[in-house]
């Protein structure tokens, strides 16, 4: 009888641990569920998108050869010009009286000459004399013919047919040479193009001839063929970006005008010639520049954080050149809440 409750301790005890349940699977909250896409290769297409301004490949600024009071400027900004058009002209009371003090020396020099041949010819004048009067006569047709460039150049005439882009001066202004009083370009026969900035790696990947296409608010929507047709060879110091200019192929649309805003996609083959991924901006992690984070399954129940390399940037979408080649999916919701090796859950 006193051995009596020692069995049933032992038989509860035993009891106890047969019936104690074994974990065998993994806690279900610690599964994380996450949407996964397949990664494809794509052929080395990137799309390139900027905004810039309209110009003309022959704009130019017009401005007198020599200074002085500005007389009269014949033309407003927006006005048409013809090849040869008189623009501008200067106050020419200096510049005439430059012309005639020449052509008074030349005469001079002139007679000079003449006076010392002839008594060369009478064994007078020595032939010292008369070689520094012929270089005395060289020199006043030389300075004649300076002062007439000089006259000729105090008007302003239109290079080409075209626009009057900006008036930078006034009629009764002082200017000093070369001051440019009016900027012009060839709108009516020129080619337009769209200049635009872009970062220095999709300065890289783009390449003359590329095909592009241009939109403007002003063409109403629609889209306007174009070309890549000049890269810069330096930076833009006050953009920070490298300039490209990529030019209408068709004819110009009416609506166009200098200075217009416009937007620019540029189809063009990445330098990486193996091709590249396409990725949502969600999936990429830690980006930094050239370099950031994924997360890939390859058996659809383990998360693992792989390294990539970014290639460069779309609209809606991130272009990635390595890091993702044996990788099966990639985990593109869900990524903020993943480990390295952390159990996951595919849901759609």
């Amino acid at each position: 009888m006193k051995q009596f409750p020692i069995a049933i301790a032992i038989s509860a005890f035993l009891a106890a641990c047969g019936t104690k349940p074994e974990v065998t699977q993994q806690d279900s909250t610690s599964i994380i569920p996450v949407k996964t896409m397949a990664l494809q290769q794509h052929g080395g297409m990137q799309t390139i998108h900027a905004s810039g301004q309209f110009t003309t490949d022959d704009e130019v600024y017009l401005s007198f050869k020599t200074g002085g009071i500005i007389n009269s400027i014949l033309v407003k900004e927006g006005d048409p010009v013809r090849r040869g058009q008189l623009l501008a002209t200067l106050n020419l009371t200096e510049v005439n009286a430059q012309v005639q003090q020449a052509s008074l020396a030349f005469e001079k020099a002139q007679r000079d000459y003449q006076r010392t041949n002839n008594l060369y010819k009478d064994s007078v004048a020595t032939l010292e004399q008369l070689q520094n009067t012929k270089t005395a006569l060289d020199l006043a047709q030389q300075q004649l013919a300076s002062a007439k460039f000089n006259l000729s150049y105090s008007a302003i005439h239109a290079t080409q047919d075209g626009f009057v882009l900006h008036k930078l001066a006034n009629t009764g202004q002082v200017i000093s040479p070369g001051t440019p009083v009016l900027q012009i370009n060839g709108a009516q026969n020129a080619h337009w193009i769209l200049r635009i900035g872009v970062s220095d790696a999709e300065w890289a990947s783009v390449k003359k001839g590329d095909p592009a296409t241009i939109a403007t608010e002003s063409a109403k929507g629609n889209s306007l063929p174009a070309t890549v047709v000049r890269k810069s060879e330096g930076i833009d110091p006050q953009s920070g970006t490298f300039t490209i200019d990529v030019q209408l192929t068709g004819a110009k649309p009416t609506a166009i005008a200098a200075g217009m805003f416009g937007r620019c996609t540029i189809q063009t083959a990445a330098a990486d010639t193996s091709g590249l991924w396409r990725i949502p901006y969600a999936a990429l992690l830690d980006g930094n520049g050239s370099s950031g984070f994924v997360f890939v399954t390859n058996d659809n129940k383990t998360a693992h954080k792989v390294p990539v390399t970014v290639a460069g940037m779309e609209k809606d979408q991130v272009l990635i050149s390595g890091g993702i080649e044996t990788a099966a999916k990639l985990i593109i919701s869900g990524s903020a809440y993943l480990k390295d090796q952390s159990p996951i859950r595919i849901i759609q």
